[in-house]
């Protein structure tokens, strides 16, 4: 189980996961930031950086409905909140075609590690069972300026998204019952032989 933590301990696994050496061996190693676009702009930051922007979060349907669960005897806890959580990944490099080589590596790097567990979690995931998956998620083109929009004073620039999936926040609400010791049935009636057929 997880804690509040999560959201901000996944992009630190993001980043670290795209930070290992083992990964660029035939390409240099671009800088990982969890900076927005506009901030990497304004800050001058544009020379070999990917930026790994959480834009977006949203609950997880298919867990939407798990049941209480047991702590002990007396006691039910609620069940976590799911989450999906979408990133945008922009690489900034010295020129276009660079800038190309730092995304296909990225999306190699995410593809051959699809389903992130144990000691590649970091922070609150870290010593868990938890297994989130990496998703690569197609935006159209409408989309993408909708989102770039939002950055102002900043213009498009080549960018893909990934859907990190799912990810749990417990619940701290719990729910006291108290266990069946006795039980009443209907009344027994005794039927007298006068009234048998």
């Amino acid at each position: 189980m997880s804690n509040f933590k999560v959201i901000g301990d996944i992009g630190e696994t993001l980043k670290d996961l795209l930070k290992d050496d083992t990964h660029w061996k035939d390409i240099t190693k671009p800088d990982i930031t969890l900076k927005s676009p506009k901030e990497i702009k304004d800050q001058g930051e544009n020379v070999n950086t990917i930026s790994i922007f959480l834009y977006k979060i949203v609950e997880n349907m298919h867990f939407k409905n798990k049941e209480l669960q047991k702590i002990d005897y007396t006691t039910l806890q609620y069940p976590p909140m799911a989450l999906d959580l979408m990133y945008l990944l922009t690489p900034y490099g010295s020129d276009p075609t660079q800038e190309k080589y730092m995304l296909g590596k990225v999306m190699q790097i995410f593809y051959d590690n699809s389903i992130l567990t144990g000691s590649v979690l970091h922070g609150s995931l870290k010593g868990t069972d938890e297994e989130i998956k990496l998703i690569f998620n197609p935006l159209s083109l409408d989309d993408l300026n909708k989102i770039w929009s939002t950055f102002q004073e900043t213009g498009y620039r080549l960018s893909i998204s990934y859907l990190v999936t799912p990810l749990m926040i417990d619940s701290i609400r719990e729910m006291s019952v108290r266990r069946v010791v006795s039980t009443e049935t209907g009344q027994y009636y005794k039927i007298s032989k006068k009234q048998e057929l």
